[in-house]
């Protein structure tokens, strides 16, 4: 899964939360409020949730409206989040949310698979983005990484995804960048892999390195190009013509 664009780029997290602590150094469970329209699903997934000790469904919200206000006054730790519902829809809940909680890391979790969806929520300050075919485990599992600074988006949305990046590069080739700071051979390396949308872990065990030693590479290519998250730092560096990536 992967860690906007045009003129805009997406909003970023705050310096500072791009790596958080790891799991095994938390002290509290992730708090984590549900948005869904369908009760059921609702249900489903505190039940769910319920089950593992790291994290605590602190509240629900069944639309967009009642998302903000529960997220202003519960301040999660996550949101997951539909795409589509009632009142006030999850993309522009996903701004509203953080402005009324910046430290809330917000998860999209949807049936939709449209292109638009995806780019909007991205812009929207969106952390992740699951389409809900996929299993209880990997939901958890998506918590948990979000939680601790990564940035969560299903393989096939993940495609789409960079073929928008190439698609608003040749919309932009006109426009002049400022030169990019130089990364290194193995910086270069670590960012292919995060805009492919390998984790952490993933990306340490495919260069032979430490998942510590990934994030101080993070943190660096974040740091050199002044950017706030590893978001940022794939779409900058594709516009800056410093990635390139093959898509099918």
């Amino acid at each position: 899964m992967v860690d906007g664009f045009g003129p805009t780029m997406p909003r970023g997290v705050p310096p500072g939360e791009e790596e958080r602590p790891a799991a095994a150094e938390r002290t509290e469970p992730i708090r984590v409020l549900v948005v869904d329209d369908h009760e059921l699903f609702r249900r489903g997934l505190e039940i769910v949730l319920a089950q593992e000790e790291d994290i605590q469904v602190v509240g629900e919200a069944g639309d967009g409206t009642e998302a903000v206000e529960k997220a202003a006054d519960l301040l999660p730790d996550i949101v997951l989040m539909d795409v589509r519902m009632p009142r006030r829809g999850g993309i522009e809940a996903c701004t509203a949310i953080k402005d009324v909680a910046p430290s809330a890391r917000i998860i999209m979790l949807t049936i939709s698979d449209e292109e638009a969806d995806l780019y909007d929520a991205i812009k929207a300050g969106a952390t992740g983005y699951l389409l809900k075919e996929i299993s209880t485990d990997e939901v958890t599992a998506a918590i948990r990484a979000v939680a601790d600074g990564q940035s969560q988006i299903s393989p096939s949305m993940a495609a789409k995804l960079l073929t928008e990046f190439k698609s608003m590069i040749q919309r932009t080739d006109e426009r002049r960048l400022v030169p990019a700071p130089k990364l290194t051979d193995r910086e270069l390396e670590v960012l292919r892999l995060v805009a492919t949308g390998k984790n952490n872990r993933d990306i340490a065990k495919e260069l032979f390195i430490s998942e510590n030693t990934v994030k101080n590479h993070v943190r660096n290519i974040l740091e050199k190009l002044q950017l706030h998250s590893r978001m940022e730092a794939v779409v900058y560096a594709m516009r800056a013509k410093i990635l390139d990536l093959e898509t099918s």
